[in-house]
């Protein structure tokens, strides 16, 4: 057995590692109490509530006769949803797409990513991943349909994706209702807002008199992703304040639609010299965070947006146990 300490000098630290990474904890299935990082746990009941996740394999120490639980994994899934990219006739038929940084970041911050497929109308298929998450990250993107909360699209509303609206929206709304932690970023903070009850801009320079220039996006001008444009500024009484200790940062800033509306259920956290609205939190406790900008371009540079993504994989790791 792979996990088995008489095994030990057949593999190299590396895969040692790898190996502790994927079947870090065995028990014998029996009816007693023990240990799971560090917190007690009753065996018989904990493989009933754990058991989608539990891995049985059986180990010759027992003779045959015994089951252990072989694997219990101690990094959260995150689901990731997709984006559409229409076919490019000749080189590449229409896909699901996602941003290698945002899965990267996770995979740092010590998460499992898990890309969610934008299969509209399968909600049986939906709902089967969305329980095999312990959270969900909301990326960037295209802008909602006005349809996801009752208005007609103006001229300056842009390219949107329904099949990825209809998907998210689903998402957002089951880990509302079950508490499951959530991290959104840019597009997503709207996502968040719709799902629960609000509405967004369709053009925040058309709609939001003296509102300062927010569409820094690198398609349209020299403008790189990490490019801090403006000061946030962030009461100290929120969840997202209390995380990141400090009343204020400078951020990227890629979008031109915006907080409206905001759902009852939620709050702002976070506010542009504007006074747009940058981020929203869940009013009840919930790990519900949602920010304008693009954090996933910053961490490198920016502690602070380290312990955001830190925040959100720890919420998961412990929704996961």
């Amino acid at each position: 057995m792979l996990s088995d300490e008489r095994n030990a000098a057949l593999f190299d630290d590396g895969e040692l590692r790898a190996i502790e990474a994927h079947i870090p904890w065995t028990r014998r299935v029996e009816e007693r109490h023990t240990t799971f990082h560090g917190a007690p746990v009753d065996l018989i009941p904990f493989t009933l509530r754990s058991r989608e996740r539990l891995v049985l394999k059986p180990s010759d120490d027992y003779g045959g006769a015994g089951i252990v639980l072989g694997w219990e994994s101690n990094r959260p899934i995150i689901g990731v949803p997709t984006q559409t990219l229409e076919e490019i006739p000749g080189e590449l038929p229409r896909c699901w797409v996602m941003s290698q940084q945002y899965v990267r970041v996770l995979v740092q911050a010590g998460a499992v990513p898990w890309i969610i497929p934008l299969l509209g109308g399968d909600s049986p298929t939906l709902r089967a991943i969305y329980q095999r998450l312990d959270g969900i990250f909301l990326p960037g993107g295209v802008d909602l349909h006005p349809s996801t909360y009752q208005e007609e699209p103006t001229a300056l509303c842009g390219r949107t994706d329904p099949d990825r609206d209809e998907i998210e929206l689903a998402l957002t709304r089951w880990a509302i209702e079950d508490g499951k932690p959530l991290l959104a970023v840019c597009r997503g903070v709207q996502v968040i807002n719709v799902a629960a009850g609000g509405t967004v801009h369709q053009d925040v320079a058309a709609e939001v008199p003296g509102s300062i220039k927010h569409d820094y996006f690198p398609s349209q001008g020299d403008y790189r992703r990490d490019l801090l444009v403006h000061e946030v500024r962030i009461p100290p009484d929120t969840r997202l304040g209390r995380l990141l200790e400090t009343p204020s940062l400078r951020v990227n800033s890629m979008h031109h639609q915006g907080i409206k509306r905001v759902a009852e259920s939620l709050r702002p956290n976070a506010f542009a010299p504007d006074g747009l609205i940058e981020g929203l939190e869940s009013s009840n406790g919930h790990f519900l965070l949602g920010v304008q900008w693009h954090p996933e371009s910053l961490v490198e540079r920016d502690p602070a947006m380290r312990k955001l993504f830190a925040a959100f994989v720890e919420a998961a790791t412990y929704w996961m146990r």
